[in-house]
């Protein structure tokens, strides 16, 4: 069975078969399926009233351990969320009495972000849901595949520059 990028890639070895195309067969695909992904992962998500970012937030402080705080930096460098929506997101989710911001415990010049007992409440509501989406979504690959598919997507991010620090 062939795919778009099977397509794209025929095209590109009658046009120009001077060049090996075959990168754009894997760039390709893994676009693709990140904007396949995106919505499935949306709706899965706004069934808890949250998006992707709210979800990875309180994901983050969940996984976090009790108390469930950290530092907006921190929260930053253990989320899958860019420096600049931190405070968007922060703001919102404190709006909704999900997290607080209060002096940090340790040092009076920082503000440490913790879930609140709604917000704890909520994230455990969510995890399951999202984890079986997640299940459902790559259910086409055995264990096997799974686990090599994320090896090789591992060294990828690696050679790239994504580490865990």
């Amino acid at each position: 069975m062939a795919d778009h990028l099977d397509f794209v890639l025929s095209q590109w070895a009658r046009e120009r078969p001077d060049l090996d195309a075959s990168p754009m067969g894997v760039i390709g695909r893994i676009t693709r399926l990140a904007h396949l992904l995106e919505p499935e992962l949306n709706r899965a998500f706004r069934v808890h009233g949250l998006d992707r970012s709210g979800f990875d937030v309180l994901a983050t402080l969940r996984r976090a351990g009790p108390p469930h705080r950290m530092t907006p930096a921190e929260l930053m460098r253990s989320s899958m969320i860019t420096s600049g929506a931190v405070t968007q997101r922060i703001d919102r989710l404190e709006k909704r009495g999900l997290i607080t911001r209060a002096p940090s415990e340790f040092d009076g010049r920082q503000v440490d972000v913790a879930l609140t007992e709604r917000g704890l409440h909520l994230i455990e509501q969510a995890l399951p849901d999202h984890v079986a989406n997640e299940h459902r979504l790559l259910q086409a690959l055995t264990p096997g595949q799974r686990k090599t598919l994320s090896e090789n997507l591992r060294k990828l991010l690696e050679a790239l520059g994504d580490t865990a620090d």
